[in-house]
């Protein structure tokens, strides 16, 4: 009997933009291998506690916090646009 429990990360997308990630431990209900052109993929089924499951290779369901941040909302002129002056005075050259 397998007593070990592993968790990955819930990658469900929890609005329409794309900005947040449900992210709650989802369990790992099933392991499972699948042959691909590239050699063998380990796969698995996992559920999240809202409901959301994924049935993939575990590389597609995995994802990166670091690299995950909401969209990016910004208050104030671009940083290439920080340099021109405002509109309607003259440049100095």
């Amino acid at each position: 009997m397998n007593t070990d429990v592993m968790f990955l990360d819930c990658p469900a997308y929890m609005d329409n933009h794309g900005a947040m990630r449900c992210g709650l431990p989802a369990e790992v209900e099933d392991r499972y291998t699948v042959r691909s052109s590239d050699g063998p993929m380990e796969s698995a089924k996992i559920r999240c506690p809202r409901g959301h499951w994924f049935n993939g290779p575990v590389e597609f369901l995995t994802w990166d916090k670091r690299l995950d941040t909401p969209a990016r909302r910004e208050t104030g002129p671009r940083r290439q646009d920080a340099a021109a002056p405002p509109a309607g005075r003259p440049t100095a050259d």
